[in-house]
């Protein structure tokens, strides 16, 4: 039986050189959801030469629009948006220092190129399954950009949110290998 690998947020070099596309693990700690219109912030941020709501060195950001909490729960469900809307953010980010990216869905050559270059790990959640996800996640506060709703920057404190790695340090994209292990 493959084992599953138990990671925790920030995330170190040490962790980034260990994790193989197609590997399983379980992500603890502090992450951050952000999807386009937070991305569009933070880039735009940039360019007037002013610091990000949040210290994205050493961080993972899940591209997420969580819904509101339940009574009684942190979260609503919070499943993964498609990760490719964030193609044209994610490399400035990741030469910012981002360790980590949570979505579903392929990544542009670009990208791939930039997580190799800058170290980083592209995590894939299962798309449809926000509501499982949700019971991952202990505690939701928003940390900025309120007023965008649900594509406000939250931070999450997760225990054990199930993932897997898509594309690593060394170039491998865990959909172009499921495809090469059909084509044989």
């Amino acid at each position: 039986m493959e084992e599953l690998k138990h990671i925790n947020t920030p995330v170190d070099e040490k962790t980034i050189k260990e994790l193989k596309a197609g590997e399983k693990v379980f992500l603890s700690g502090y992450i951050f959801t952000a999807r386009d219109a937070a991305h569009k912030r933070f880039i735009d941020t940039l360019n007037e030469g002013k610091e990000l709501p949040i210290d994205i060195r050493n961080q993972v950001i899940y591209y997420c629009g969580p819904s509101p909490a339940p009574p009684g729960k942190p979260i609503g469900s919070c499943g993964p948006t498609t990760s490719s809307r964030m193609d044209t953010y994610a490399p400035k980010l990741l030469s910012l220092g981002l360790k980590g990216m949570i979505g579903k869905g392929k990544r542009s050559q670009a990208v791939k190129d930039a997580i190799k270059q800058y170290r980083a790990v592209y995590f894939g959640a299962t798309g449809g399954a926000g509501a499982l996800l949700s019971k991952s996640v202990i505690s939701s506060t928003i940390i900025a950009y309120e007023e965008l709703g649900p594509e406000a920057v939250v931070r999450l404190e997760v225990r054990n949110m199930p993932l897997f790695v898509i594309n690593d340090i060394y170039g491998n994209d865990l959909y172009e290998m499921g495809i090469l292990k059909y084509r044989r």
